[in-house]
């Protein structure tokens, strides 16, 4: 077509237009005109204008590539309340159909499919509340400002949603999928009130609900505490190992919850010993729960292919009739105990002051506990922590154990707790200290050594004293020890303690938070205090064997990094296999402790243990780290 009409057209002297020229002719006119017949096609855009187009289009791609591969869920409204754009995983999220992806979409369709694929409900009265709030939605962004708010899908998964207006209307939401961290976050919270291997409650949680049932006697109410301990519990540990042992006491807590009705509390407060809260129960009903649960508890169970029989003894105290205070009440339950054991075992006893005042149990095991101290009969012994860089024994964990004249070896849960509410903990925590150093001064540098430290022992005012006084009789560089707090040390945000941990610092020694994660305020704790190393919960390691294993495994992953993140050490405790040795290592911990590698040995079986090079024998399958293998060909399980 030629681009100048006036020379195609002959004009009639009047103005009006004229035939067409012919095409020969055209092109005779366009020539006399000056013009090149080349340029008788379209007018061509310019070369700028081109590259303008393909800059756009590329800048678009670009664009489009960003959105669909981004992390997060991205969607955009107008003031219209219509969709402007959305990317994949937005799509993906919601799983919306195309048609309600495509610009100009309402909002109102949106949130119509979504509830009725959520809920199966789109009824009237349904799409009634949808519109509530969409008006209350677009009501809030409003204000201009930003919110968040969680969606929970019936996917699975958590949604949390931010909410950004724009200054010209419309606003923009970004879906971050944190399914994972919020599953981490409750686990964490779950731990924080429940024991990991029966799944009952916890000694926080019973403490807390334990002090609930002590304000509602001020309304009339009333309760039993049922203070149950295994008969020959620790025969089972001994004879067919600690898997077999917590087999047992899973079986055991679920028969107590079968036992117990819905209201009542079941609760495992360290070891072999559990209790129950029974609530609104008068004496005779106290009485009958407790026979039912002694019944239970002697019939065989089955654990890890083993037919064990076993036994409880419980004793029980009445509120508010045998006491209305948390510490009275389970003095009382414990001398009930204490005398239903002395009556042979298997058998529940309430609570009689006349009978129960000279058959104190845990006075009893208090005067044995001094004689301990004065006869010597308290040990330490040590387990390896192993470096995962190396697969070498970096240092040993001292861990108290009691040999007693009657009951034999007895670990640190049998008495340390008495020892700590009597204050004995003092001087056989000093002890302890003053022993391990003069230990560990025998063992060829590097390698360290460990000690726990109780609360109670930072109340004492001696702590450092003694510490610097250990150090210096021994010999031992202070860099080669480290001390271990649990966070109940820093409950009380004592600056004191916080100046002590910092001058134990200054003095070389190296400060550890042990059973991180067990417990909702860890975190905090991390941040008021620099610590360096950070002891993983053998609870999630536990976990990696069970139906909990990718929650597990995602909490050690996020510890683990963590550590790094803050320059701290990490400490995988508890390692038992060979499975859970491959887990910690692929989630990034540093260090490795478990009977795996070895059980705690006596002072005198250190240095042998350290001239084989490792605390292994060898098996048939084994695990190494940046080629070296971990132990030589694994590990023994003690």
């Amino acid at each position: 077509m030629c681009v100048y009409p006036s020379i195609l057209r002959k004009r009639r002297q009047g103005g009006t237009a004229g035939k067409t020229l012919e095409k020969g002719e055209c092109r005779t006119r366009v020539a006399e005109c000056g013009v090149a017949p080349k340029r008788l096609r379209r007018p061509r855009k310019t070369s700028r204008q081109g590259r303008t187009q393909n800059e756009l289009k590329a800048l678009h791609a670009q664009l489009d590539v960003a959105l669909s591969n981004m992390g997060r869920g991205l969607s955009m409204f107008n003031a219209d309340q219509r969709l402007v754009m959305c990317n994949r995983l937005y799509r993906e999220i919601y799983q919306l159909p195309a048609r309600l992806t495509r610009p100009g979409t309402s909002l109102a369709s949106i949130v119509r499919y979504h509830v009725r694929r959520e809920t199966g409900r789109d009824d009237a009265g349904e799409r009634a509340k949808q519109r509530a709030w969409i008006k209350g939605h677009v009501a809030q962004l409003a204000r201009g400002k930003t919110f968040v708010h969680v969606q929970r899908l019936k996917s699975g998964r958590i949604v949390q949603v931010t909410n950004q207006p724009l200054a010209a209307g419309g606003w923009i939401d970004i879906q971050e999928d944190i399914t994972e961290r919020r599953r981490a976050e409750e686990r964490i919270d779950w731990l924080a009130h429940h024991d990991p291997l029966t799944e009952t409650a916890n000694r926080t949680q019973f403490g807390n609900e334990l002090e609930h049932a002590l304000l509602q006697l001020k309304h009339g109410s009333s309760f039993a505490l049922h203070w149950i301990d295994l008969d020959r519990f620790k025969a089972v540990n001994d004879t067919l190992g600690h898997p077999a042992g917590d087999a047992l006491l899973k079986s055991v807590a679920k028969r107590l919850l079968k036992a117990v009705r819905k209201p009542d509390l079941v609760a495992r407060l360290g070891g072999d010993e559990f209790a129950v809260i029974q609530v609104g129960a008068t004496r005779a009903e106290a009485e009958v729960l407790g026979k039912r649960l002694v019944k239970a508890l002697r019939e065989p169970h089955l654990a890890l292919g083993h037919r064990l029989e076993t036994s409880a003894s419980i004793g029980i105290a009445l509120a508010p009739e045998h006491g209305t205070n948390a510490d009275e009440l389970m003095h009382n339950a414990d001398l009930a105990l204490y005398r239903a054991k002395a009556a042979g075992r298997a058998a529940s006893v309430v609570y009689e002051p006349a009978r129960d005042t000279h058959g104190c149990a845990r006075g009893v095991l208090e005067a044995d506990l001094k004689r301990a101290l004065a006869e010597e009969q308290l040990e330490l012994h040590y387990q390896p922590i192993i470096d995962s860089r190396t697969s070498a024994v970096n240092s040993f964990e001292a861990l108290m154990r009691w040999r007693h004249p009657e009951r034999g070896l007895l670990a640190p849960g049998e008495f340390i707790g008495l020892a700590e509410s009597t204050g004995l903990i003092i001087e056989i925590g000093a002890w302890a200290i003053r022993r391990a150093c003069t230990d560990a001064a025998t063992w060829p540098a590097p390698i360290k050594v460990t000690v726990n430290l109780s609360p109670v022992q930072f109340e004492s005012g001696d702590l450092y004293e003694t510490i610097v006084g250990a150090i210096a009789s021994s010999g031992i560089d202070p860099q080669r020890i480290e001390v271990e707090i649990t966070e109940s040390v820093l409950l009380r945000d004592d600056p004191k303690t916080h100046a002590l941990l910092h001058k134990l610092r200054d003095l070389g020694l190296r400060i550890a938070l042990d059973d991180f994660g067990t417990a909702y305020a860890s975190l905090s704790y991390l941040r008021s205090f620099p610590f360096d190393k950070i002891k993983i919960d053998r609870s999630f390691v536990r976990d990696l064997n069970s139906v909990r294993r990718e929650d597990s495994i995602a909490i050690i992953r996020a510890v683990a990094s963590l550590a790094k993140q803050l320059q701290m050490t990490s400490v995988a405790e508890g390692v038992e296999t060979a499975e859970q040795i491959e887990s910690v290592l692929v989630a990034g911990c540093d260090e490795l402790q478990g009977f795996y590698f070895s059980t705690p040995v006596p002072a005198g079986d250190v240095p042998g243990l350290l001239s084989r090079g490792a605390p292994t024998r060898p098996r048939q399958r084994s695990v190494a780290i940046d080629g070296v293998d971990l132990m030589g060909a694994t590990a023994r399980r003690a």
